[in-house]
């Protein structure tokens, strides 16, 4: 038995894990129960807009009905092509009710993104967002297996119309297309029948993204689902007490569709949701709100803490604050509690873990590695084994830096229709993450950075991490993203693409002799690149890619 089967963690979390058990046997038994709970409490607000739990069950009957008298059946999927409006919400419990599978689609995406994820998926129904069809999907449906397309408007559910998301916005009908409130209101009243879902269907596809090859789709399975819904309720502390959780994340992601959407039904608890993520729409969003849990990315809170009107009330109704998605710097860490008197508290996950594989304890503050100098992104979660491995998949000691490799309930069946994709990544049905990290001997994990993002500058390994947490602690340093480019002396040297705060100043040259005050000297960035913005998925990881491409 390796140090790891021995969970020194558990310390942390006590014997509660020996019991931790799923509650519900599919997502959909959980959506239920939320309803049978109090159907007049709120499950969605909207701006102005609010839909009941009653109100989105009722709903969400109307349109399974309806895909079921179109020909959709059992283990079809769904795809579901929108922000964060309570569309989204109701087409992923109706593909439940109709005993299909949502397949989650990042509204980013355009014509070769969104052609390869609807045929991959072979997907039959199109939930989207009328201006998204008008400028991507038009061309593309023909192509694929779509057999009915729903369209919608973010304009639906709520009267504001804000001018800072919907300047110009109209209702826009296409041609081939049906409108999604019509054909719910033809069958509104229609209740579907019965539907068995087992714990191992595939609740939704949420696709990878492709960042080493094509995207693969993640089937999460009804299991998964359930049980990281519980490790945010129980855990994390979402929801408690019926507080309202706010959708930071956008609900496509893994992050808004288990803490967000998942949880909230769980809870239950109401969402709030706002069309997507800008600074001062959320601020108003806050104050009206009064949410009392989020999880989101570091670089979204940081944007809020730097955009007009924030002020140390914005966070005052939060109860629990947890960041995913992006790593956080202690200076950043440190940064958000000055502003808002909160602690914000580390998790890490993958798509293919169903959101967290390890969390920091809420009330925990996560410890930072006086050799490193890196966060921890907290302890294993529930019933989970995490591992660091070598690249032979043999257990490494504790303290050792290594492939961070986990297993357990919330870890994917597989890829679809990608079964050497799945043997690769998913060996015994534990997933490599392709993240390096250690464990230290209490069980906090450490993430040093991606295995392909390492640079190899004169023969010595720097990972980029390390180097942005030195740049961070410049107080003129806003974001920064490491790279390795190509060098005639050193092979790779480090570059640095920085950018600053609001009305701060500094020059590459005082960035340089910062970093070269406080590293090794083959760490050190000789190359420093002032950029207003950094490029971002719509989650706000930054892309490194994007960068290292220049």
């Amino acid at each position: 038995m390796s140090a790891y089967d021995e969970r020194p963690w558990l310390a942390l979390y006590g014997d509660q894990q020996a019991d931790y058990d799923v509650e519900f046997g599919n997502a959909l038994e959980m959506f239920r129960a939320g309803v049978a709970k109090d159907p007049a409490a709120v499950a969605l607000r909207y701006f102005d807009g609010v839909l009941t739990r009653a109100e989105l069950d009722e709903l969400s009957d109307g349109l399974a009905a309806g895909l079921l008298a179109n020909g959709f059946g059992p283990g079809d999927r769904l795809a579901v092509y929108l922000q964060n409006v309570p569309q989204f919400v109701i087409a992923m419990v109706a593909a439940w009710k109709a005993g299909g599978v949502m397949v989650s689609i990042n509204p980013m995406s355009r014509t070769r993104e969104l052609s390869y994820l609807l045929k991959d998926s072979g997907a039959k129904v199109l939930v989207s967002l009328e201006a998204l069809y008008d400028s991507v999907a038009r061309d593309v449906v023909p192509e694929t297996d779509v057999e009915l397309v729903l369209t919608t408007s973010e304009l639906e559910f709520q009267t504001r119309n804000d001018e800072r998301l919907f300047a110009g916005m109209t209702r826009q009908r296409h041609e081939g297309t049906t409108d999604l409130s019509e054909f719910i209101a033809q069958h509104r009243g229609t209740v579907p029948p019965p539907v068995e879902l087992a714990a191992d269907d595939v609740a939704f596809l949420t696709y990878t993204s492709g960042t080493t090859g094509v995207p693969k789709g993640a089937m999460n399975t009804h299991r998964n689902v359930v049980f990281t819904a519980q490790v945010y309720r129980d855990w994390v502390h979402a929801g408690a007490d019926g507080g309202a959780i706010f959708g930071v994340a956008p609900l496509f992601h893994i992050t808004g569709l288990i803490g967000h959407i998942a949880v909230s039904m769980l809870a239950p608890a109401p969402l709030v949701l706002a069309y997507r993520f800008e600074p001062q729409v959320v601020l108003d969003a806050l104050a009206e709100h009064r949410p009392t849990f989020t999880i989101g990315a570091i670089t979204a809170f940081t944007a809020l803490l730097n955009a007009p009107g924030f002020s140390k009330d914005s966070f005052a109704s939060f109860a629990s604050i947890y960041s995913g998605g992006a790593a956080i710097s202690p200076t950043a860490e440190r940064a958000f509690l000055e502003a808002t008197g909160k602690q914000v508290h580390n998790a890490y996950g993958l798509t293919e873990t169903t959101s967290p594989m390890t969390v920091t304890p809420f009330g925990s503050p996560s410890p930072v590695d006086p050799t490193s100098g890196a966060l921890s992104v907290g302890v294993p979660a529930p019933n989970t084994i995490v591992r660091i491995q070598d690249d032979d998949g043999n257990d490494l000691p504790l303290g050792e830096v290594g492939e961070i490799v986990a297993d357990g309930p919330q870890v994917v069946a597989g890829y679809w229709g990608k079964p050497q994709e799945t043997a690769a990544n998913l060996p015994g049905g534990a997933l490599k993450s392709g993240d390096v990290g250690f464990m230290n001997p209490d069980g906090w994990v450490f993430i040093v950075d991606r295995k392909k993002d390492m640079i190899n500058a004169s023969g010595y390994k720097v990972w980029p991490r390390e180097v942005e947490d030195v740049l961070a602690e410049h107080p003129a340093v806003r974001e920064s993203a490491v790279v390795g480019v190509p060098d005639e002396k050193r092979g790779e040297t480090v570059k640095a693409f920085v950018s600053l705060k609001p009305g701060s100043t500094t020059t590459p040259d005082e960035l340089v002799a910062h970093c070269k005050e406080r590293m090794a000297a083959y760490k050190y960035p000789r190359i420093v690149e002032l950029i207003d913005e950094l490029p971002k998925t719509v989650t706000g990881k930054i892309l490194r890619r994007e960068l290292r491409d220049r």
